[in-house]
């Protein structure tokens, strides 16, 4: 286990701490995101298998008050990210979404400056269908098993003038 766990932690580390860094400084380009996100769980897997192929050592840091000082930290580190009462700010791009998702075609239309007609046929086109103008972006998505976001891509997808 020695062989494999120690690498696994090793490699997993640098790709997270690399991604984690891009993330800090809001690069978003590639699959950085999906990348740290599924490649925690391999760290933790192998850090985990670590921790077991040398139990022996590993336990010896409980003896130790400098180790216990850092581990501790660790834990009271996690537990305040995790569970302190913060209030986030509000973002205002998701509070747009939202309202626009939640509007009717109709309201929709105007602020795409289109009109309801082109963007029914706009849908139809992608296998969209719409009952009634006065539908929420909410609903036509519900309505046809596609997530708001596609919804909202293709009406605001305007091939340029």
């Amino acid at each position: 286990m020695k062989s494999w766990a120690t690498p696994l932690a090793t490699g997993t580390f640098i790709i997270l701490a690399v991604t984690g860094i891009l993330m800090f400084f809001k690069v978003d380009t590639g699959f950085i995101g999906p990348v740290h996100e599924w490649l925690s769980w391999a760290l933790t897997a192998g850090v985990l298998l670590h921790i077991a192929a040398n139990w022996k050592s590993f336990t010896g840091y409980f003896a130790r008050k400098p180790a216990l000082a850092i581990i501790g930290t660790g834990i009271l580190v996690t537990f305040i990210a995790v569970f302190a009462p913060i209030e986030k700010e509000s973002n205002p791009r998701m509070n747009i979404i939202r309202a626009v998702g939640s509007s009717s075609l109709t309201t929709v239309a105007q602020v795409a400056g289109q009109n309801s007609e082109t963007i029914i046929s706009k849908l139809g086109s992608k296998g969209i269908t719409i009952d009634k103008p006065s539908m929420t972006i909410r609903e036509i998505a519900a309505k046809n098993s596609r997530e708001e976001k596609d919804v909202l891509g293709i009406i605001f997808d305007q091939p340029a003038k």
